[in-house]
């Protein structure tokens, strides 16, 4: 009376109710039941009833890093894909059927919806037609997928930049009733699998793994996914060699070209090539940067600060080898640049301004020179002295012909004394100019080191910190 009960009670518990029967342990015997048991039910949900949930667990691995567009903000990767769910009350005897696991045709299982919400193109991976099926209703489906996503690149600090690409899996149509998405090994483990099966050693380096479980709430129904955050570090040596320290050469030696004399040497023709070699560096070395229209890389201004600062040395060299030629027809200096630069700028580069002499140098030197304006007449030599002293002593003849040699001499000493005086106000003007220029010269000389030093202390800064991170 008890096994009629005991044989009923068995059929209602899952797993036992659809035991396969194999008439021999041969792959024909288990296919015949197969197709009688399940294939014939692959449009449904391996469920019991409707109000049952699904649960699919998943596993991805990161196996390649094909390439990081910044201009399309995408990422290609190849994703090693394991998918898990149970056919409730599935289950067949390893000795009766002869076996533990069999491949299964994919098309006559039901197979999950579970697609990436970030794909950006068609999938171009491999196809894979078979899925493993185990003696307790679980199907393991494993796949290579081409994965081109979206992603969201920062490439200010580039070429130390770090990126974070997200992959979301979950059932595109199922709801969180039907599909519960369970993850499967945890981030640190993923982590250690993708390294150990990582087979691309470009530009990109794997950083980190992390994996959450969520549910995405929206006014059409609540759907379970699973988030992978894969962390990318680039790799900087290439820029580093290829962008950085050439640059740096270039500016140092625009730096140095500074202790040129601009008086005694052409340091316009030297910053001209120098301006156009960097610039036939850049134009070389396009392709290598990032290009997006999100933001501008750090080092793209880095770039455009040296050619600005090669270009405005350039200006400023042209400025002091005018100034060094034709200061002698310039018109004085306005007070106000004269108090900008000779007094405020002048302290700044350490260059404390001169006091103008007002002495008059008397040559005892008795070379003959006669007292005529056209000669020079900021020397007045011994000479001159004694022989206009002579002629006024010789002449003493009445007072009316000496009254008039004086007045004769008065007006020459009148002459004499308005040449000097434009002589000396030319020379203070050339000497103020000249005196601008080599106060905006050290001060651009100034301004270079202190770029260059912070431009080191950030790429230091930056590289160490993305090491430690």
């Amino acid at each position: 009376m008890k096994t009629p009960w005991i044989l009923f009670f068995c059929s209602l518990l899952p797993g036992l109710g659809d035991t396969l029967n194999c008439s021999s342990p041969t792959p024909e015997a288990l296919f015949d039941s197969l197709e009688k048991e399940l294939f014939s039910k692959k449009l449904l949900r391996p469920v019991k009833s409707f109000s049952e949930t699904l649960k699919v667990t998943l596993e991805a691995k990161l196996a390649g890093i094909l390439g990081v567009n910044e201009k399309s903000q995408s990422l290609t990767t190849i994703i090693w894909l394991s998918q898990k769910w149970n056919i409730q009350g599935l289950s067949w005897d390893e000795k009766e059927c002869g076996t533990s696991k069999v491949s299964i045709s994919r098309e006559k299982l039901w197979i999950p919806d579970i697609s990436i919400s970030e794909f950006m193109e068609e999938d171009k991976s491999p196809k894979t037609f078979y899925v493993h099926l185990n003696n307790h209703g679980q199907v393991t489906d494993d796949k290579p997928v081409r994965v081109d996503s979206f992603c969201k690149l920062d490439i200010y600090t580039f070429p130390f930049d770090i990126q974070n690409c997200t992959m979301t899996f979950g059932p595109y149509l199922h709801t969180a009733d039907e599909i519960l998405m369970i993850q499967g090994h945890s981030a640190e483990l993923t982590l250690q699998e993708s390294r150990e099966v990582l087979w691309t050693k470009g530009e990109w380096e794997l950083k980190n793994i992390q994996v959450t479980a969520s549910i995405l709430e929206i006014p059409h129904g609540n759907y379970s996914e699973i988030k992978y955050y894969f962390i990318l570090r680039r790799r900087p040596i290439l820029y580093v060699v290829n962008l950085l320290l050439p640059s740096c050469f270039l500016i140092t030696l625009d730096l140095f070209s500074f202790l040129l004399p601009p008086a005694t040497t052409d340091r316009s023709a030297f910053k001209m090539t120098l301006i156009l070699g960097y610039t036939v560096f850049l134009l070389i070395m396009n392709d290598l940067l990032p290009v997006t229209g999100h933001g501008t890389p750090l080092l793209n201004v880095f770039f455009s600060i040296s050619l600005a600062l090669m270009v405005a040395s350039l200006l400023e060299t042209i400025f002091i080898t005018n100034i060094q030629f034709r200061s002698d027809n310039y018109v004085p200096v306005p007070h106000w640049l004269s108090v900008l630069v000779l007094r405020y700028l002048a302290a700044i580069v350490c260059l404390p301004r001169k006091r103008r002499s007002t002495r008059l140098t008397v040559s005892l030197s008795p070379e003959p020179k006669v007292l005529y304006p056209e000669l020079n007449p900021s020397i007045i030599s011994s000479k001159d002295l004694h022989s206009v002293c002579s002629n006024i002593q010789s002449e003493q003849i009445n007072p009316d012909a000496s009254m008039e040699e004086l007045r004769k001499l008065s007006k020459g000493v009148a002459v004499i004394r308005q040449h000097l005086d434009r002589h000396f106000e030319g020379t203070r003007t050339s000497r103020e100019w000249q005196m601008i220029g080599i106060i905006i010269d050290r001060l651009l000389f100034g301004l270079y080191i202190i770029f260059i030093t912070i431009s080191f202390l950030i790429v230091v800064i930056i590289w160490v910190t993305n090491n430690i991170k």
